[in-house]
Protein backbone atom coordinates (compact mmCIF):
# COMPACT_ATOMS: atom_id res chain seq x y z
CA UNK A 1 0.00 0.00 0.00
CA UNK A 2 2.98 2.32 0.44
CA UNK A 3 3.67 2.25 -3.30
CA UNK A 4 0.05 3.07 -4.04
CA UNK A 5 0.09 6.03 -1.67
CA UNK A 6 3.32 7.32 -3.19
CA UNK A 7 1.84 7.00 -6.69
CA UNK A 8 -1.29 8.84 -5.67
CA UNK A 9 0.76 11.58 -4.01
CA UNK A 10 2.95 12.04 -7.09
CA UNK A 11 0.00 12.22 -9.45
CA UNK A 12 -1.91 14.59 -7.20
CA UNK A 13 0.99 16.97 -6.58
CA UNK A 14 3.04 16.93 -9.76
CA UNK A 15 0.48 16.65 -12.55
CA UNK A 16 -1.57 19.78 -11.79
CA UNK A 17 1.66 21.74 -11.31
CA UNK A 18 3.01 20.49 -14.62
CA UNK A 19 -0.15 21.55 -16.43
CA UNK A 20 -0.05 24.96 -14.74
CA UNK A 21 3.59 25.51 -15.77
CA UNK A 22 2.79 24.40 -19.34
CA UNK A 23 -0.15 26.81 -19.51
CA UNK A 24 1.98 29.70 -18.21
CA UNK A 25 4.74 28.96 -20.70
CA UNK A 26 2.29 28.88 -23.61
CA UNK A 27 0.94 32.26 -22.56
CA UNK A 28 4.46 33.67 -22.29
CA UNK A 29 5.40 32.34 -25.73
CA UNK A 30 2.20 33.74 -27.16
CA UNK A 31 3.02 37.20 -25.87
CA UNK A 32 6.65 37.26 -27.00
CA UNK A 33 6.02 38.70 -30.49
CA UNK A 34 3.90 41.51 -29.00
CA UNK A 35 6.45 42.60 -26.39
CA UNK A 36 7.92 46.03 -26.87
CA UNK A 37 10.29 46.78 -24.00
CA UNK A 38 13.61 48.48 -23.57
CA UNK A 39 15.26 45.19 -22.59
CA UNK A 40 14.25 43.42 -25.83
CA UNK A 41 17.16 41.95 -27.76
CA UNK A 42 18.11 43.78 -30.96
CA UNK A 43 17.25 42.14 -34.23
CA UNK A 44 19.92 39.88 -35.71
CA UNK A 45 21.81 41.59 -38.56
CA UNK A 46 21.24 40.21 -42.04
CA UNK A 47 24.38 39.74 -44.13
CA UNK A 48 24.54 39.37 -47.90
CA UNK A 49 25.28 35.79 -49.01
CA UNK A 50 28.86 34.76 -49.59
CA UNK A 51 29.55 33.08 -52.93
CA UNK A 52 31.59 30.40 -51.13
CA UNK A 53 29.12 29.86 -48.29
CA UNK A 54 31.54 31.03 -45.61
CA UNK A 55 29.05 33.10 -43.58
CA UNK A 56 28.62 30.21 -41.09
CA UNK A 57 30.99 27.53 -39.72
CA UNK A 58 28.87 24.77 -41.27
CA UNK A 59 29.00 26.43 -44.67
CA UNK A 60 32.79 26.78 -44.45
CA UNK A 61 33.51 23.14 -43.60
CA UNK A 62 31.02 21.89 -46.18
CA UNK A 63 32.45 24.14 -48.90
CA UNK A 64 36.05 23.16 -48.12
CA UNK A 65 35.29 19.44 -48.19
CA UNK A 66 33.44 19.68 -51.51
CA UNK A 67 36.11 21.85 -53.14
CA UNK A 68 39.08 19.77 -51.95
CA UNK A 69 37.54 16.43 -52.93
CA UNK A 70 36.81 17.83 -56.39
CA UNK A 71 40.54 18.62 -56.59
CA UNK A 72 39.73 22.35 -56.84
CA UNK A 73 42.45 23.36 -54.40
CA UNK A 74 42.51 26.95 -55.60
CA UNK A 75 38.92 27.27 -54.36
CA UNK A 76 39.66 25.22 -51.24
CA UNK A 77 42.48 27.65 -50.38
CA UNK A 78 39.91 30.42 -50.00
CA UNK A 79 38.64 28.71 -46.84
CA UNK A 80 42.05 29.13 -45.13
CA UNK A 81 42.94 32.33 -43.33
CA UNK A 82 45.98 34.18 -44.52
CA UNK A 83 48.41 35.19 -41.81
CA UNK A 84 49.10 38.94 -42.18
CA UNK A 85 52.62 38.44 -40.82
CA UNK A 86 53.56 36.03 -43.62
CA UNK A 87 52.07 38.14 -46.42
CA UNK A 88 52.93 36.50 -49.75
CA UNK A 89 55.06 33.72 -48.31
CA UNK A 90 51.99 31.67 -47.29
CA UNK A 91 51.03 29.00 -49.84
CA UNK A 92 47.35 28.43 -49.06
CA UNK A 93 46.90 25.98 -51.95
CA UNK A 94 49.57 23.73 -50.54
CA UNK A 95 48.05 24.08 -47.09
CA UNK A 96 44.63 23.08 -48.47
CA UNK A 97 46.09 19.90 -49.97
CA UNK A 98 47.86 19.04 -46.72
CA UNK A 99 44.74 19.72 -44.66
CA UNK A 100 42.63 17.50 -46.91
CA UNK A 101 45.16 14.67 -46.70
CA UNK A 102 45.36 14.95 -42.92
CA UNK A 103 41.57 15.03 -42.52
CA UNK A 104 41.23 11.98 -44.72
CA UNK A 105 43.64 9.87 -42.70
CA UNK A 106 43.57 11.18 -39.12
CA UNK A 107 40.75 13.71 -39.02
CA UNK A 108 37.35 13.68 -37.35
CA UNK A 109 34.75 16.26 -38.35
CA UNK A 110 31.69 16.74 -36.16
CA UNK A 111 28.31 15.89 -37.68
CA UNK A 112 26.88 18.88 -39.51
CA UNK A 113 24.06 19.22 -36.99
CA UNK A 114 26.68 19.85 -34.26
CA UNK A 115 28.35 22.62 -36.26
CA UNK A 116 26.75 26.04 -35.98
CA UNK A 117 24.85 27.34 -38.98
CA UNK A 118 24.66 30.91 -37.64
CA UNK A 119 26.95 33.83 -38.55
CA UNK A 120 27.78 34.28 -34.86
CA UNK A 121 28.84 30.64 -34.45
CA UNK A 122 28.47 28.87 -31.13
CA UNK A 123 28.55 31.25 -28.18
CA UNK A 124 28.60 28.59 -25.45
CA UNK A 125 31.72 26.59 -26.39
CA UNK A 126 34.15 28.55 -24.13
CA UNK A 127 36.32 29.47 -27.12
CA UNK A 128 35.48 33.12 -27.47
CA UNK A 129 33.07 34.94 -29.78
CA UNK A 130 35.08 34.50 -32.98
CA UNK A 131 36.22 30.87 -32.66
CA UNK A 132 34.40 27.58 -33.24
CA UNK A 133 35.56 24.00 -32.78
CA UNK A 134 34.47 21.75 -35.68
CA UNK A 135 36.46 18.56 -35.09
CA UNK A 136 39.89 17.18 -34.27
CA UNK A 137 42.97 15.83 -36.05
CA UNK A 138 45.71 13.49 -34.81
CA UNK A 139 49.31 14.44 -35.61
CA UNK A 140 52.21 12.36 -34.26
CA UNK A 141 49.86 10.63 -31.79
CA UNK A 142 48.70 13.99 -30.41
CA UNK A 143 45.14 15.20 -30.91
CA UNK A 144 44.49 18.83 -31.84
CA UNK A 145 41.25 20.73 -32.23
CA UNK A 146 40.20 21.98 -35.64
CA UNK A 147 39.30 25.63 -35.13
CA UNK A 148 37.47 28.02 -37.42
CA UNK A 149 37.91 31.76 -36.95
CA UNK A 150 35.51 34.55 -37.88
CA UNK A 151 37.12 37.43 -39.80
CA UNK A 152 35.78 40.29 -41.89
CA UNK A 153 35.87 40.40 -45.65
CA UNK A 154 36.45 43.55 -47.72
CA UNK A 155 32.87 44.71 -47.18
CA UNK A 156 33.11 44.20 -43.41
CA UNK A 157 30.90 41.12 -43.34
CA UNK A 158 31.90 38.05 -41.30
CA UNK A 159 33.38 34.97 -42.98
CA UNK A 160 34.62 31.81 -41.25
CA UNK A 161 38.04 30.41 -42.17
CA UNK A 162 40.39 27.76 -40.83
CA UNK A 163 42.38 29.52 -38.12
CA UNK A 164 46.08 30.17 -38.29
CA UNK A 165 46.82 28.00 -35.25
CA UNK A 166 45.09 25.05 -36.94
CA UNK A 167 46.95 25.41 -40.22
CA UNK A 168 50.33 25.82 -38.48
CA UNK A 169 50.03 22.31 -36.99
CA UNK A 170 49.39 20.62 -40.37
CA UNK A 171 52.53 19.25 -42.12
CA UNK A 172 52.80 21.10 -45.44
CA UNK A 173 54.16 18.19 -47.47
CA UNK A 174 51.00 16.26 -48.32
CA UNK A 175 53.05 13.63 -50.17
CA UNK A 176 54.65 12.58 -46.88
CA UNK A 177 51.28 11.83 -45.29
CA UNK A 178 50.43 8.14 -45.48
CA UNK A 179 47.19 7.96 -47.51
CA UNK A 180 47.13 4.23 -48.12
CA UNK A 181 44.04 2.65 -46.57
CA UNK A 182 42.49 -0.77 -46.43
CA UNK A 183 39.83 0.24 -48.96
CA UNK A 184 42.38 1.52 -51.46
CA UNK A 185 44.52 -1.60 -51.07
CA UNK A 186 41.78 -4.19 -51.61
CA UNK A 187 39.52 -2.37 -54.09
CA UNK A 188 39.84 -3.05 -57.84
CA UNK A 189 41.40 -0.30 -59.88
CA UNK A 190 38.24 0.48 -61.86
CA UNK A 191 36.28 1.07 -58.64
CA UNK A 192 39.00 3.36 -57.35
CA UNK A 193 39.21 5.33 -60.61
CA UNK A 194 35.41 5.64 -60.98
CA UNK A 195 34.15 8.45 -58.79
CA UNK A 196 30.76 9.63 -57.63
CA UNK A 197 30.51 12.95 -55.82
CA UNK A 198 34.29 13.26 -55.93
CA UNK A 199 34.73 9.98 -54.03
CA UNK A 200 35.74 6.58 -55.49
CA UNK A 201 32.78 4.23 -55.97
CA UNK A 202 34.58 1.64 -53.86
CA UNK A 203 34.08 3.81 -50.77
CA UNK A 204 30.30 3.96 -51.29
CA UNK A 205 30.11 0.19 -51.79
CA UNK A 206 32.29 -0.40 -48.74
CA UNK A 207 30.04 1.88 -46.68
CA UNK A 208 26.94 -0.17 -47.55
CA UNK A 209 28.77 -3.42 -46.77
CA UNK A 210 29.99 -2.03 -43.45
CA UNK A 211 26.44 -1.01 -42.50
CA UNK A 212 25.13 -4.50 -43.24
CA UNK A 213 28.08 -6.16 -41.53
CA UNK A 214 27.80 -4.00 -38.41
CA UNK A 215 24.11 -4.81 -38.09
CA UNK A 216 24.70 -8.56 -38.52
CA UNK A 217 27.51 -8.53 -35.94
CA UNK A 218 25.35 -6.75 -33.35
CA UNK A 219 22.42 -9.03 -34.18
CA UNK A 220 24.55 -12.08 -33.43
CA UNK A 221 25.93 -10.52 -30.25
CA UNK A 222 22.45 -9.58 -29.03
CA UNK A 223 21.08 -13.09 -29.55
CA UNK A 224 24.13 -14.60 -27.88
CA UNK A 225 23.75 -12.34 -24.83
CA UNK A 226 20.00 -13.04 -24.57
CA UNK A 227 20.77 -16.77 -24.73
CA UNK A 228 23.55 -16.65 -22.13
CA UNK A 229 21.94 -14.38 -19.51
CA UNK A 230 19.28 -16.94 -18.40
CA UNK A 231 22.03 -19.56 -18.17
CA UNK A 232 24.05 -17.39 -15.82
CA UNK A 233 21.18 -15.78 -13.89
CA UNK A 234 18.19 -18.08 -13.39
CA UNK A 235 15.65 -15.37 -12.65
CA UNK A 236 16.41 -13.64 -15.96
CA UNK A 237 13.79 -15.83 -17.65
CA UNK A 238 11.02 -14.49 -15.39
CA UNK A 239 9.10 -11.24 -15.36
CA UNK A 240 10.03 -8.45 -15.05
CA UNK A 241 13.65 -9.39 -15.85
CA UNK A 242 12.92 -10.94 -19.23
CA UNK A 243 10.91 -7.86 -20.20
CA UNK A 244 13.78 -5.53 -19.30
CA UNK A 245 16.26 -7.67 -21.24
CA UNK A 246 14.06 -7.67 -24.34
CA UNK A 247 13.54 -3.92 -23.98
CA UNK A 248 17.31 -3.37 -24.15
CA UNK A 249 17.87 -5.84 -26.99
CA UNK A 250 16.85 -3.84 -30.08
CA UNK A 251 17.99 -0.36 -28.91
CA UNK A 252 21.38 -1.73 -27.84
CA UNK A 253 21.65 -3.55 -31.14
CA UNK A 254 21.00 -0.36 -33.13
CA UNK A 255 23.36 1.70 -31.00
CA UNK A 256 26.19 -0.84 -31.21
CA UNK A 257 25.66 -1.21 -34.95
CA UNK A 258 26.19 2.54 -35.39
CA UNK A 259 29.25 2.46 -33.11
CA UNK A 260 30.76 -0.45 -35.04
CA UNK A 261 30.04 1.26 -38.35
CA UNK A 262 31.71 4.51 -37.30
CA UNK A 263 34.77 2.67 -35.96
CA UNK A 264 35.10 0.33 -38.94
CA UNK A 265 34.61 3.13 -41.49
CA UNK A 266 37.36 5.21 -39.88
CA UNK A 267 39.77 2.27 -39.62
CA UNK A 268 39.01 1.07 -43.15
CA UNK A 269 39.76 4.50 -44.57
CA UNK A 270 36.29 5.44 -45.81
CA UNK A 271 36.44 8.91 -47.33
CA UNK A 272 35.59 11.82 -45.07
CA UNK A 273 32.98 12.97 -47.59
CA UNK A 274 31.09 9.69 -47.22
CA UNK A 275 31.39 9.71 -43.45
CA UNK A 276 30.01 13.24 -43.30
CA UNK A 277 27.07 12.25 -45.49
CA UNK A 278 26.19 9.53 -42.99
CA UNK A 279 26.95 11.58 -39.86
CA UNK A 280 23.40 12.86 -39.38
CA UNK A 281 22.00 9.39 -40.11
CA UNK A 282 24.09 7.90 -37.33
CA UNK A 283 22.90 10.59 -34.91
CA UNK A 284 19.25 10.00 -35.84
CA UNK A 285 19.62 6.25 -35.40
CA UNK A 286 21.23 6.86 -32.00
CA UNK A 287 18.35 9.10 -30.95
CA UNK A 288 15.81 6.56 -32.19
CA UNK A 289 17.59 3.80 -30.25
CA UNK A 290 17.45 5.78 -27.00
CA UNK A 291 13.80 6.74 -27.55
CA UNK A 292 12.92 3.14 -28.38
CA UNK A 293 14.62 1.97 -25.20
CA UNK A 294 12.65 4.44 -23.07
CA UNK A 295 9.43 3.49 -24.89
CA UNK A 296 9.89 -0.23 -24.22
CA UNK A 297 10.93 0.35 -20.62
CA UNK A 298 7.73 2.35 -20.11
CA UNK A 299 5.76 -0.63 -21.45
CA UNK A 300 7.57 -3.08 -19.18
CA UNK A 301 7.25 -0.94 -16.05
CA UNK A 302 3.63 -0.10 -16.81
CA UNK A 303 2.71 -3.73 -17.51
CA UNK A 304 4.35 -5.07 -14.35
CA UNK A 305 2.90 -2.33 -12.14
CA UNK A 306 -0.54 -2.75 -13.70
CA UNK A 307 -0.53 -6.49 -13.03
CA UNK A 308 0.51 -5.90 -9.43
CA UNK A 309 -2.24 -3.34 -8.88
CA UNK A 310 -4.79 -5.71 -10.40
CA UNK A 311 -3.76 -8.37 -7.88
CA UNK A 312 -4.47 -5.82 -5.15
CA UNK A 313 -7.75 -4.93 -6.93
CA UNK A 314 -6.74 -1.30 -6.98
CA UNK A 315 -8.49 -0.04 -10.11
CA UNK A 316 -7.67 3.59 -9.38
CA UNK A 317 -3.94 2.87 -9.51
CA UNK A 318 -4.45 0.97 -12.78
CA UNK A 319 -6.22 3.98 -14.29
CA UNK A 320 -3.45 6.31 -13.12
CA UNK A 321 -0.74 4.03 -14.55
CA UNK A 322 -2.46 3.81 -17.94
CA UNK A 323 -2.87 7.57 -18.09
CA UNK A 324 0.73 8.32 -17.05
CA UNK A 325 2.15 5.79 -19.50
CA UNK A 326 0.11 7.29 -22.34
CA UNK A 327 1.11 10.85 -21.40
CA UNK A 328 4.82 9.93 -21.14
CA UNK A 329 4.73 8.25 -24.54
CA UNK A 330 3.18 11.34 -26.12
CA UNK A 331 5.85 13.52 -24.49
CA UNK A 332 8.54 11.10 -25.69
CA UNK A 333 7.30 11.31 -29.29
CA UNK A 334 7.27 15.12 -29.16
CA UNK A 335 10.80 15.27 -27.71
CA UNK A 336 12.06 12.74 -30.27
CA UNK A 337 10.58 14.68 -33.20
CA UNK A 338 12.10 17.93 -31.91
CA UNK A 339 15.56 16.34 -31.55
CA UNK A 340 15.41 14.75 -35.01
CA UNK A 341 14.27 17.99 -36.64
CA UNK A 342 17.08 19.83 -34.89
CA UNK A 343 19.54 17.20 -36.13
CA UNK A 344 18.32 17.68 -39.70
CA UNK A 345 18.96 21.41 -39.41
CA UNK A 346 15.47 22.79 -38.82
CA UNK A 347 15.06 25.76 -36.50
CA UNK A 348 13.07 24.11 -33.72
CA UNK A 349 13.20 27.15 -31.41
CA UNK A 350 11.10 29.09 -33.89
CA UNK A 351 8.69 26.18 -34.09
CA UNK A 352 8.37 25.96 -30.31
CA UNK A 353 7.70 29.70 -30.14
CA UNK A 354 5.11 29.28 -32.89
CA UNK A 355 3.37 26.70 -30.73
CA UNK A 356 3.01 29.35 -28.06
CA UNK A 357 1.70 31.89 -30.56
CA UNK A 358 -1.03 29.53 -31.66
CA UNK A 359 -1.66 28.29 -28.14
CA UNK A 360 -4.33 30.87 -27.31
CA UNK A 361 -6.16 30.38 -30.60
CA UNK A 362 -5.99 26.62 -30.20
CA UNK A 363 -7.22 26.84 -26.60
CA UNK A 364 -10.16 29.01 -27.66
CA UNK A 365 -11.04 26.68 -30.50
CA UNK A 366 -10.74 23.53 -28.40
CA UNK A 367 -11.99 24.92 -25.10
CA UNK A 368 -14.26 21.96 -24.42
CA UNK A 369 -11.54 19.47 -25.33
CA UNK A 370 -9.08 21.14 -22.96
CA UNK A 371 -11.76 21.27 -20.28
CA UNK A 372 -12.43 17.55 -20.66
CA UNK A 373 -8.71 16.76 -20.57
CA UNK A 374 -8.21 18.76 -17.38
CA UNK A 375 -11.31 17.05 -15.98
CA UNK A 376 -9.81 13.63 -16.72
CA UNK A 377 -6.60 14.66 -14.94
CA UNK A 378 -8.66 15.77 -11.94
CA UNK A 379 -10.63 12.52 -11.88
CA UNK A 380 -7.50 10.38 -12.02
CA UNK A 381 -5.69 12.51 -9.43
CA UNK A 382 -8.56 12.86 -6.91
CA UNK A 383 -10.16 9.48 -7.73
CA UNK A 384 -13.79 10.28 -6.89
CA UNK A 385 -14.74 7.28 -9.04
CA UNK A 386 -12.90 4.26 -10.38
CA UNK A 387 -13.61 1.68 -13.02
CA UNK A 388 -16.12 -0.80 -11.60
CA UNK A 389 -17.59 1.57 -8.99
CA UNK A 390 -21.36 1.75 -8.58
CA UNK A 391 -22.28 5.38 -8.07
CA UNK A 392 -24.77 8.17 -8.65
CA UNK A 393 -23.61 11.06 -10.83
CA UNK A 394 -26.18 13.82 -10.92
CA UNK A 395 -29.37 12.02 -11.91
CA UNK A 396 -27.49 9.03 -13.40
CA UNK A 397 -27.06 5.84 -11.39
CA UNK A 398 -24.88 3.02 -12.67
CA UNK A 399 -21.47 1.33 -12.83
CA UNK A 400 -18.34 3.07 -14.16
CA UNK A 401 -17.16 1.07 -17.18
CA UNK A 402 -14.44 3.29 -18.65
CA UNK A 403 -12.61 6.51 -17.76
CA UNK A 404 -11.15 7.95 -20.95
CA UNK A 405 -9.18 11.06 -21.83
CA UNK A 406 -12.34 12.89 -22.95
CA UNK A 407 -15.34 11.22 -21.30
CA UNK A 408 -16.43 8.57 -18.79
CA UNK A 409 -18.87 5.77 -19.68
CA UNK A 410 -21.51 4.67 -17.14
CA UNK A 411 -23.54 1.45 -17.43
CA UNK A 412 -27.00 2.25 -16.01
CA UNK A 413 -29.42 -0.16 -14.31
CA UNK A 414 -31.36 -0.24 -17.60
CA UNK A 415 -28.15 -1.68 -19.15
CA UNK A 416 -27.64 1.39 -21.32
CA UNK A 417 -24.38 3.33 -21.67
CA UNK A 418 -24.34 7.00 -20.68
CA UNK A 419 -21.26 9.01 -21.73
CA UNK A 420 -20.46 11.93 -19.43
CA UNK A 421 -17.77 14.46 -20.53
CA UNK A 422 -15.02 14.58 -17.94
CA UNK A 423 -15.20 18.36 -17.71
CA UNK A 424 -18.84 18.10 -16.65
CA UNK A 425 -18.23 15.03 -14.48
CA UNK A 426 -15.57 16.80 -12.40
CA UNK A 427 -18.07 19.52 -11.45
CA UNK A 428 -21.05 17.26 -10.67
CA UNK A 429 -22.08 15.90 -7.28
CA UNK A 430 -20.95 12.26 -7.15
CA UNK A 431 -22.25 9.69 -4.68
CA UNK A 432 -20.00 6.66 -4.79
CA UNK A 433 -21.58 3.54 -3.33
CA UNK A 434 -18.43 1.45 -3.84
CA UNK A 435 -16.75 3.00 -0.79
CA UNK A 436 -19.64 1.96 1.50
CA UNK A 437 -18.43 -0.58 4.05
CA UNK A 438 -21.91 -1.16 5.63
CA UNK A 439 -25.59 -0.49 4.94
CA UNK A 440 -27.98 1.67 6.94
CA UNK A 441 -31.04 -0.19 8.25
CA UNK A 442 -33.56 2.53 9.12
CA UNK A 443 -37.28 1.52 9.07
CA UNK A 444 -39.96 3.54 10.91
CA UNK A 445 -43.10 1.72 12.10
CA UNK A 446 -46.41 3.64 12.45
CA UNK A 447 -48.75 1.94 14.95
CA UNK A 448 -52.31 2.63 15.97
CA UNK A 449 -52.99 5.45 18.43
CA UNK A 450 -54.72 2.98 20.74
CA UNK A 451 -51.35 1.31 21.48
CA UNK A 452 -50.75 1.47 25.25
CA UNK A 453 -47.48 2.64 26.90
CA UNK A 454 -46.86 -0.87 28.26
CA UNK A 455 -47.20 -2.29 24.75
CA UNK A 456 -44.76 0.33 23.42
CA UNK A 457 -42.20 -0.50 26.15
CA UNK A 458 -42.44 -4.21 25.38
CA UNK A 459 -42.26 -3.60 21.64
CA UNK A 460 -39.10 -1.51 21.97
CA UNK A 461 -37.42 -4.26 24.00
CA UNK A 462 -38.52 -7.05 21.66
CA UNK A 463 -37.46 -5.14 18.53
CA UNK A 464 -34.04 -4.38 20.08
CA UNK A 465 -33.64 -8.11 20.84
CA UNK A 466 -34.37 -8.91 17.17
CA UNK A 467 -31.60 -6.50 16.10
CA UNK A 468 -28.97 -7.70 18.58
CA UNK A 469 -29.72 -11.36 17.88
CA UNK A 470 -28.61 -11.08 14.26
CA UNK A 471 -24.84 -11.63 13.76
CA UNK A 472 -24.58 -9.10 10.91
CA UNK A 473 -26.13 -6.19 12.83
CA UNK A 474 -23.49 -3.84 14.20
CA UNK A 475 -24.25 -3.19 17.90
CA UNK A 476 -22.75 0.30 17.80
CA UNK A 477 -25.29 1.76 17.39
CA UNK A 478 -28.29 -0.56 17.28
CA UNK A 479 -31.21 1.32 18.80
CA UNK A 480 -35.00 1.32 18.79
CA UNK A 481 -36.74 4.49 19.97
CA UNK A 482 -40.26 5.80 20.45
CA UNK A 483 -40.07 9.11 18.54
CA UNK A 484 -43.56 10.48 17.90
CA UNK A 485 -47.23 10.29 18.82
CA UNK A 486 -49.93 12.16 16.94
CA UNK A 487 -52.97 11.98 14.77
CA UNK A 488 -51.11 9.71 12.32
CA UNK A 489 -50.38 7.18 15.08
CA UNK A 490 -47.48 6.10 17.22
CA UNK A 491 -44.04 6.00 15.49
CA UNK A 492 -41.14 3.76 16.49
CA UNK A 493 -37.76 4.30 14.76
CA UNK A 494 -35.14 1.58 14.19
CA UNK A 495 -31.53 2.73 13.60
CA UNK A 496 -28.76 0.19 12.89
CA UNK A 497 -26.00 -0.73 10.42
CA UNK A 498 -25.62 -4.05 8.62
CA UNK A 499 -22.00 -5.22 8.35
CA UNK A 500 -21.77 -6.02 4.64
CA UNK A 501 -20.73 -4.19 1.51
CA UNK A 502 -22.77 -6.45 -0.79
CA UNK A 503 -26.17 -5.06 -1.78
CA UNK A 504 -27.67 -8.54 -2.29
CA UNK A 505 -26.60 -9.65 1.18
CA UNK A 506 -28.04 -6.47 2.70
CA UNK A 507 -31.40 -6.94 0.99
CA UNK A 508 -31.57 -10.50 2.26
CA UNK A 509 -30.79 -9.47 5.87
CA UNK A 510 -33.19 -6.51 5.67
CA UNK A 511 -35.98 -8.80 4.51
CA UNK A 512 -35.31 -11.23 7.35
CA UNK A 513 -35.29 -8.47 9.99
CA UNK A 514 -38.45 -6.80 8.71
CA UNK A 515 -40.39 -10.07 8.76
CA UNK A 516 -39.30 -10.83 12.31
CA UNK A 517 -40.20 -7.32 13.44
CA UNK A 518 -43.63 -7.60 11.83
CA UNK A 519 -44.17 -10.83 13.75
CA UNK A 520 -43.22 -9.07 16.99
CA UNK A 521 -45.61 -6.15 16.30
CA UNK A 522 -48.58 -8.31 15.37
CA UNK A 523 -47.95 -10.53 18.41
CA UNK A 524 -47.92 -7.60 20.82
CA UNK A 525 -51.66 -6.94 20.48
CA UNK A 526 -51.38 -3.82 18.34
CA UNK A 527 -51.25 -3.27 14.60
CA UNK A 528 -50.02 -0.88 11.93
CA UNK A 529 -51.84 2.32 11.10
CA UNK A 530 -54.16 2.03 8.12
CA UNK A 531 -54.34 5.24 6.20
CA UNK A 532 -57.94 6.42 5.99
CA UNK A 533 -59.83 9.59 5.26
CA UNK A 534 -63.22 10.61 6.77
CA UNK A 535 -65.49 12.87 4.71
CA UNK A 536 -68.30 14.70 6.57
CA UNK A 537 -71.21 16.02 4.57
CA UNK A 538 -73.41 18.78 6.01
CA UNK A 539 -76.41 20.60 4.59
Amino acid sequence: MLNINILRSLVTRLLPGFLLILFIQLNVFAQLPMMRSDTAKPERPVYPPDSLGRRTPRGTIDGFIKASYQNDYRKAALYIRRDPALKKKQNTIRQAKALQAMLEVNGRIYPYSWISNEPEGKLDDNLGPNLDRIGAVTIDNDSYDLILESVQDKEGNPVWLFSTQTIERIPLNADDIETSTFISDVSPAFLQNSKWGGVPVSHWIATILLLIGSYLITLGLARLVIFLIPKIYRKAGEEPYIGVIKAFALPAQLYLAIWFFMSFSREAGISLVVRQQFSNVTLIVGVVAIMLLIWQLLDVIGRVTEQRMKRYRNQSAVSAILFLRRALKIALIIIGVIIILDTLGFDVTTGIAALGIGGIALALGTQKTVENFVGSVTIIADQPVRVGDFCKIGDITGTIERIGMRATQVRTNDRTIVTVPNGELSSLKIENYAYRERFWFHPTFSLRVETTPDQIRQLIQDLRNVLLAHPRVNPDPARVRFIEVGLSGVKIEVFAYIDTADMNVFLEIQEELLLKMMDVITGSGTSFVISSQTVSLAQ
